[in-house]
């Protein structure tokens, strides 16, 4: 990781209020879809754990996204 992205790591904090909460859990995904992460983690998931965190993905996009949304926002149809 560039120097950048270990100093939007150290600002990462929840608790505080809704907006450091909304900041810091987008760069938690930034940080935790990095493609080094995702070589490391994914072959030490276990089946069902991938399919509860899909799950859980796509039932937060049903209940906030539209359809149109979910096409164009998700799908980049």
């Amino acid at each position: 990781m560039g120097k950048k992205q270990n100093t939007q790591a150290h600002t990462i904090a929840f608790g505080f209020d809704r907006a450091t909460d909304e900041r810091s859990f987008g760069l938690f995904l930034q940080h935790f879809v990095d493609k080094k992460l995702m070589e490391t983690l994914l072959p030490r998931l276990q089946d069902e754990e991938i399919l509860a965190t899909v799950d859980f993905l796509t039932g937060i996009m049903r209940k906030h996204l539209s359809e149109k949304e979910y096409h164009s926002l998700f799908l980049a149809e």
